[in-house]
C-alpha cells in the first residue's frame, strides 16, 4: 500500500466534498442491479436521500437499518436499473471484494458533517 494521490489544500477539500452522517432508515435488496448492492435509504436529519450501496457480502439488511453511515451527500445523482442513488455511503475494501462501511465511532446527530 502506498498513498499515491498529490497533496490538496484542506480549504478544497471541504470546499469540495461534503460529507455528512446519515442513519440508515431501510434496506431492499437490488437484483436489477449488474452489481450486488443493496437499496439504502438514508436519514440525514433536514432530508433523507437514496443509495446503492455495496454492503452484501458483509451485511444482511436487518443488521444495517439503524446504522449511521459515512456519506458523500454532493456528488450528485447516478442512475443505476432505474434507480436514483442521490448519495454515496463510504465503506473501505476488507478483502474478496467486501466492503466495510464507515461510521462514527460513537453516535451523532443525523446530518452532522464531517471534517
Amino acid at each position: 500500500m502506498g498513498i499515491d494521490e498529490p497533496d490538496i489544500s484542506p480549504e478544497r477539500f471541504l470546499e469540495d466534498v461534503e460529507m455528512r452522517i446519515g442513519e440508515i432508515r431501510s434496506v431492499e435488496r437490488f437484483p436489477e442491479a449488474r452489481k450486488d448492492v443493496y437499496k439504502l435509504t438514508v436519514d440525514f436529519g433536514s432530508e433523507t436521500r437514496r443509495s446503492a450501496a455495496g454492503l452484501t457480502d458483509l451485511y444482511d439488511p436487518d443488521d444495517l437499518v439503524g446504522r449511521q453511515v459515512v456519506a458523500v451527500v454532493n456528488l450528485g445523482t447516478v442512475t443505476i436499473a432505474g434507480f436514483e442513488s442521490e448519495c454515496l455511503v463510504t465503506g473501505v475494501d476488507a478483502g474478496e471484494g467486501e466492503v466495510v462501511h464507515l461510521q462514527p465511532e460513537r453516535e451523532v446527530e443525523n446530518g452532522t458533517r464531517v471534517y
